[in-house]
């Protein structure tokens, strides 16, 4: 089953007010497993960004300013989640941004049945308590220690994590992917869309046995082994 886990940086609480993405990522999980796919890249929101906003993901205008527009990364962006489930931590924010510029360009807008709301699912598992995608991943025990500021990639890659445990668990050693593949710094001028990254698969081994090995192995059963299910 593919899900895309996703998360956004924007200037603002509100399309409505005229704040605008500053940041998208996606990551591809199949079957709650890191495929080593994801979709990164910074968007030009063609205006100010707020001290506020500044204070919670370091991104600024001035680093911005050579970034491509949300209408230049749209179909990529669309390509890349096609229809498959997205994965998202307080979806309601997220998809009220994304939509908001989807209906300006005409398309189609994600439906709430396509969403897995994982603030929800903590809501519901951990009631009364902090739910916040910091106070989850302590809660797992998920590492922090790279998380200075907000940032979208960052925070997806953590929301992965979280995701997991909140559906039952992390299986270990499963990742495709090592962790610093995915590390990031938002000061970093990394413009580029980052997209479709993956490990390719290993060609298939031949495990055939010889038949000098197979004469070797009737002979040490022949042997040790007076009588034995093997029938030799």
């Amino acid at each position: 089953m593919r899900e895309i886990c996703l998360d956004i940086e924007t200037t603002g609480l509100d399309p409505r007010e005229g704040h605008k993405i500053v940041e998208i990522a996606c990551v591809e999980i199949i079957d709650k497993v890191r495929t080593g796919n994801f979709f990164h890249t910074y968007v030009n929101p063609r205006r100010d960004m707020p001290q506020e906003a500044f204070a919670v993901h370091g991104i600024s205008s001035e680093f911005l300013q050579d970034k491509p527009i949300f209408d230049h990364i749209v179909y990529k962006f669309l390509d890349f989640i096609k229809d498959s489930k997205l994965v998202i931590h307080n979806a309601a924010f997220d998809t009220k941004f994304i939509n908001h510029e989807l209906n300006i360009l005409g398309l189609e807008t994600i439906k709430k049945e396509n969403l897995v709301d994982t603030l929800l699912i903590a809501r519901s598992k951990f009631p009364g308590s902090p739910n916040s995608l910091d106070a989850l991943c302590k809660r797992f025990g998920i590492d922090l220690s790279k998380r200075q500021k907000h940032g979208a990639l960052l925070d997806t890659e953590l929301l992965v994590d979280v995701y997991v445990e909140l559906m039952g668990g992390a299986q270990g050693g499963l990742s495709f992917v090592s962790a610093k593949n995915t590390e990031i710094n938002s000061s970093q001028n990394s413009d580029e869309i980052t997209y479709n990254r993956k490990r390719k698969n290993l060609p298939k081994r031949d495990f055939a046995i010889s038949s000098q090995d197979l004469e070797m192995h009737k002979e040490f059963i022949s042997k040790n082994f007076k009588s034995n299910f093997w029938g030799y």
